[in-house]
């Protein structure tokens, strides 16, 4: 681990870009003020000084352990850097927040980023989504699921009224935000008939429902398959009693500010890779990385978090950084409490 974190270190010093702000701009939409949108494509433009950095740091998502997720990209990592012809580190972020500000700051060049925090990534941190996990036939999709143990007596939404249900962060899209939108039409109220407890992952959540800290949690139905293959948890022990319309997975997104020419051949690389046997198993049968735009398949994220009330905005992003530091120096003080 520490060799990875000090080939992100030494990359960032070469390739950590001057902050500045697209003062002339005819249009930059929801994007932060440092980029700019004059294609109206709802991504930040390249800019007119660029980067071509020597290693490309690559990150996914923290949804679960990012050990995980380290093994199960090594195939590709190890292709990206016979592709591209550099050196690829894996950076094991922590939280969504701490992935998106790592793009922010020049310290991250590719990355997968969780449905929800794409909109982040993308308004707050220049991220250009390019692709999904998925198959020949299209990119992945996942739903929300509500789970409840297998034993109790909840059947249905309206039944959690006053319960322990778990969300997994505010930024989290089957986590969170689709819950406040989809679970009032279904006769539960988030926040008005139950208070969010928040886990700090999908996995967090189902473990949870498990063990019997929560009453029921939503979750992404990917994770939860994953986990369910791995044998963390058997599904036989769980009641699945929502299931929302399918959404699109995590996106893959490079750095706004990489030079035109190795951006295209970063895509071209993800585009080209098909996934090995031990890869499809980890990712539920899904064998490439489909083209997508943040502007079409992103839509209907997009138009839940406008009505949850959360937008992408950087008032939002904030409160969301600072909910996930403190839940972080929470969970330290109660680890050293413990040795």
């Amino acid at each position: 681990m520490m060799k990875y974190l000090a080939a992100v270190a030494a990359a960032a010093c070469l390739a950590l870009p001057a902050v500045s702000h697209a003062q002339d701009c005819a249009n930059r939409g929801d994007l932060d003020d440092r980029y700019c949108d004059a294609n109206k494509d709802l991504v930040a433009d390249t800019p007119a000084e660029t980067r071509d950095p020597s290693t490309i740091v690559f990150a996914y998502t923290p949804v679960e352990d990012p050990a995980v997720y380290e093994n199960a990209f090594a195939p590709f990592t190890k292709h990206l850097s016979e592709c591209t012809g550099k050196k690829v580190v894996y950076y094991p972020v922590q939280s969504n927040s701490a992935e998106i500000e790592a793009m922010r700051s020049g310290r991250l060049h590719v990355a997968g980023f969780s449905t929800g925090p794409t909109g982040f990534a993308v308004n707050m941190a220049g991220a250009v989504p390019f692709a999904a996990k998925g198959t020949e036939a299209g990119f992945q999709g996942y739903q929300l699921l509500m789970l409840v143990k297998a034993d109790s007596p909840y059947q249905k939404l309206s039944d959690l009224k006053g319960k322990k249900v778990a969300h997994t962060s505010p930024s989290s899209n089957s986590g969170n935000l689709a819950p406040l939108v989809l679970f009032p039409e279904e006769g539960l109220k988030p926040n008005e008939d139950y208070k969010p407890i928040y886990s700090g992952g999908h996995d967090k959540t189902t473990l949870g429902v498990a063990a019997g800290d929560y009453d029921a949690g939503p979750v992404a139905s990917d994770v939860f398959n994953r986990m369910v293959d791995r044998g963390t948890v058997k599904k036989e022990d769980f009641r699945i009693i929502y299931k929302s319309e399918v959404f699109p997975t995590s996106s893959f997104a490079y750095a706004h500010d990489l030079k035109p020419e190795l951006a295209e051949k970063i895509k071209q690389c993800f585009y080209d890779f098909r996934f090995p046997p031990e890869m499809q198993k980890e990712f539920n049968g899904d064998d490439r990385f489909f083209p997508i735009t943040y502007q079409k398949e992103w839509a209907v994220v997009r138009n839940v978090a406008e009505k949850s009330g959360t937008p992408y905005n950087k008032a939002a992003y904030e409160k969301e950084t600072a909910r996930e530091a403190e839940a972080a120096k929470k969970k330290a003080e109660e680890k050293k409490k413990a040795q």
